[in-house]
């Protein structure tokens, strides 16, 4: 025996209940849902995860972008990737209480948000001759006291 005519034309009853706020809210649902579920990946920027390989390679990325010189055809898509590196390092290891105590982390911080502020204040110039060796300094620094493990 058919479905009565009530039953299937249930669902088209409450679609028309909607008002239009809400339909129009189902694109910007559905963006949020995207977003929340790249920000649960795992791929965090390619970070592995070690707090020491990781600092390590940040610390490695950073030095070779500070040197590259002003004239050089890449330095802006390797400006772009150091502040996104930037960003996914301090987002994964700023939260950890284990890690944030840590002498090489706090050095690292302090060269991280001087780049980052460089790159945010001035994203047209070079890094000065001034902040380049500072900045060596302590990312040099906070490789060596993560190696051991400080």
């Amino acid at each position: 025996m058919p479905a009565p005519l009530d039953t299937v034309l249930e669902p088209f009853r409450v679609l028309a209940r909607w008002s239009r706020s809400s339909i129009k809210a189902l694109p910007a649902l559905a963006l949020a849902l995207c977003l929340l579920l790249g920000a649960c990946s795992n791929a965090a920027g390619g970070l592995t995860g070690n707090y020491v390989d990781d600092t390590v390679a940040v610390a490695d990325s950073l030095l070779a972008t500070i040197a590259l010189p002003a004239e050089d055809p890449g330095r802006g898509d390797a400006e772009t990737q150091a502040r996104s590196l930037i960003n996914d390092y301090v987002a994964r290891y700023r939260p950890q209480a284990s890690v944030n105590g840590l002498a090489s982390f706090t050095t690292m911080q302090t060269a991280l948000n001087s780049l980052a502020g460089h790159y945010a204040n001035y994203p047209n110039r070079p890094v000065p001759d001034a902040l380049r060796e500072r900045l060596t300094k302590e990312l040099q620094k906070a490789e060596r006291n993560v190696v051991r493990g400080t």
